[in-house]
């Protein structure tokens, strides 16, 4: 038995590696694998150039064969509306510049958000970092080092935010590693990892991961991002069901999206569904406002009137505030429902 364990984890390890290496980066690939035929959408292939297109095989399986409209697959198919210079919208709406470690950005007071992989095993086209300079951000143990130092030199921080890309691009030792280095320093407290992988990809979710997370001192929490009911499946709820083993609190924040969920009862699903499969529903952003996708954007009174529906129809519990995040601030701005 002792021998067969490690062989079962390298197995694991190497399946989420697969996967990540089979994602679709072709949109008429991905259109074909859907039953759609690509020649009706050319004219939006070239905004790949703006952004590139991935998508792992997991989350095609979970869209509507023949549905142009499916709400996962508008949220990776790139259109032409991405070429449209919209005003009032940046190429950094939070103003994500200003960092004080290469890959660190201290935003708020009692924590700071650390860069730990550039990339993403999905690019969805809303993503408010689709412009961030991750060539001058690009995570290695160096870089690691200047901002563990800098975290070392500030007491106030008690919370480390592990973001991106997405940090579970990261491998299980390189992940073992940075925790084991934040571990060493006395005033952080917890570690949230920021992450869109085990849902688009649930392989991700490995032994090793677990076992960190489990063996930690510090105080580990998992913070997904799921816009729709139809990204939650027995797959993703398999994946998951180690976490809530090893009682790693999972939490989802959504963004409010034109198209795909901009209506109440979707959103209510979205939120029940979360918390039977052991999600606690965290927050509902509005969208930041990000050059090349003001075609998500949903008008804050609108947003409000879904926010009151739902408010109405969901246990408190099962509620996620409706926030907007705005440059400079100190904190999440709660949108007021009133």
């Amino acid at each position: 038995m002792p021998q067969i364990i490690p062989q079962i984890e390298k197995n694991l390890h190497t399946s989420w590696q697969k996967d990540l290496r089979e994602v679709v980066t072709e949109p008429k690939v991905l259109l074909q694998m859907l039953n759609i035929n690509p020649d009706d959408y050319l004219q939006h292939f070239k905004a790949r150039k703006l952004f590139p297109v991935r998508v792992p095989k997991s989350f095609i399986n979970r869209m509507v064969k023949g549905d142009i409209n499916d709400p996962l697959l508008k949220q990776v198919m790139p259109l032409s509306q991405e070429f449209i210079i919209a005003d009032g919208y940046s190429t950094d709406p939070l103003e994500e510049h200003d960092t004080v470690a290469e890959g660190l950005l201290h935003k708020y007071h009692n924590r700071v958000l650390m860069v730990v992989k550039a990339g993403c095993a999905v690019n969805c086209r809303y993503c408010f970092r689709r412009h961030f300079p991750y060539q001058d951000n690009s995570p290695n143990k160096q870089r690691w080092h200047e901002a563990l130092t800098y975290i070392a030199q500030h007491n106030s921080i008690t919370e480390v935010i592990f973001s991106g890309g997405d940090p579970l691009m990261a491998s299980d030792e390189h992940l073992a590693w940075l925790i084991n280095q934040l571990e060493q320093i006395p005033h952080v407290k917890r570690i949230r990892i920021h992450s869109r992988l085990p849902v688009v990809m649930p392989s991700r979710v490995t032994m090793g991961l677990v076992n960190t997370l489990k063996k930690s001192p510090l105080k580990c929490v998992i913070v997904l991002h799921i816009n729709h009911p139809n990204e939650l499946n027995e797959e993703l709820s398999a994946a998951l069901e180690s976490l809530r083993v090893a009682r790693i609190p999972l939490f989802n924040q959504s963004v409010l999206l034109k198209g795909v969920n901009d209506n109440a009862s979707c959103l209510i699903s979205l939120c029940e569904n979360l918390f039977d499969m052991g999600i606690q529903p965290y927050y509902l952003h509005l969208f930041d406002a990000v050059q090349g996708a003001a075609h998500f954007d949903v008008e804050e009174e609108k947003a409000k009137i879904i926010a009151n529906e739902m408010l109405a129809k969901l246990s408190g519990f099962m509620m996620p505030k409706l926030v907007r995040e705005i440059a400079g601030q100190p904190n999440k701005t709660p949108i007021n429902l009133a």
